[in-house]
């Protein structure tokens, strides 16, 4: 099977997967009130043998990263057993994990045992306070020392996101660089984006992450080159610091040029653009092995139609109805 490309010339060498849609956290920018079942109760959800099924065929269409996502993907009973089958794949060289952290602590020495290379955990503010009132949950020290067991069961670098809020914590860049002073984690600035109901809060809290990037610029941080299966962050680094930043910035001009990532939601679901419309459906194609070769043959029939760039500029969002699809 070819590379998957779109007519674009770009190559897809990640897949985010959503395995749930269901979150405990509430956090104001995403799920303020909390998740609320759309029509999809949790039996509803990929299976775990159409989740073998839907990496594999990705897998054998070049696919070398896949990244879990949710909502909250930790809250599935049987995430340790998804982590094993997506690591079944010998291609697959990075399984990610996006995360609030909620059982970091508990759980990270199995997941990684079971084939987890990346981590991903979603910190908005390193206040303990303003952390529950951005989430809803007074766990921030739960996540902290999550973090700090995810580097005891062998990773050896942690990924923070970080959605930048204006007079939340865009001023707050000092206090997040102390932190990864001496600690080996690559904080991700991502510029909060206007979702279906959400034009109100992203009028009132958008900041660019320009902003950020000035900032470290002048204090002599240096940006990376990406790799062809790194996600959309620029990265900087400093010869002071153990850490990085990394900035995602969608807003910014030509943003999709590189993408090289697609996504499938937890009801099997193939979205070309986290901005785009609707989706295309997989999952009557996930019922048994032997439809692989039609599954890759949809997957790639579809890259046909996918856009070059999105249109968040003219305010259409797309499926983002919240921001839990994103993963991070």
């Amino acid at each position: 099977m070819p590379q998957f490309t779109d007519n674009f010339a770009r190559r897809f060498y990640y897949l985010r997967l959503s395995i749930t849609d269901v979150c405990n956290f509430r956090c104001t920018y995403c799920l303020p009130d909390g998740y609320k079942p759309q029509g999809a109760q949790n039996k509803s959800f990929l299976s775990l043998d159409e989740i073998r099924r839907v990496t594999r065929a990705f897998a054998a269409a070049g696919t070398e990263k896949v990244r879990l996502t949710g909502g909250e993907p930790s809250m599935r009973r049987d995430f340790t057993e998804i982590i094993a089958a997506v690591r079944e794949n010998p291609s697959i060289r990075q399984i990610a994990l996006t995360t609030n952290g909620y059982r970091l602590k508990r759980d990270i020495t199995q997941w990684r045992a079971a084939g987890l290379t990346a981590l991903n955990v979603s910190i908005d503010s390193l206040d303990a306070r303003q952390f529950h009132a951005i989430t809803g949950q007074d766990k921030f020290d739960d996540v902290m020392r999550g973090i700090d067991a995810a580097f005891d069961a062998g990773f050896s670098k942690v990924k923070v996101n970080t959605v930048l809020m204006r007079d939340v914590n865009h001023q707050s860049l000092d206090t997040f660089l102390d932190w990864i002073r001496t600690r080996p984690i690559q904080l991700r600035f991502i510029e909060l984006m206007e979702t279906g109901d959400g034009g109100a809060l992203f009028r009132k809290h958008h900041v660019s992450g320009q902003v950020i990037r000035d900032q470290l610029l002048q204090q002599g941080w240096v940006q990376q080159l990406r790799a062809r299966s790194d996600g959309p962050a620029q990265v900087f680094c400093h010869a002071d610091y153990q850490g990085e930043i990394g900035l995602i910035m969608p807003y910014e001009k030509d943003f999709c040029a590189s993408c090289n990532r697609l996504r499938v939601s937890a009801t099997g679901n193939l979205h070309l653009c986290l901005f785009g419309d609707g989706g295309v459906p997989l999952r009557y194609l996930l019922a048994d092995d032997s439809q692989q070769a039609e599954l890759q043959a949809r997957i790639a029939g579809s890259l046909t139609t996918k856009k070059e760039t999105h249109f968040l500029h003219q305010g259409n969002t797309g499926i983002t109805q919240n921001l839990s699809f994103i993963g991070g």
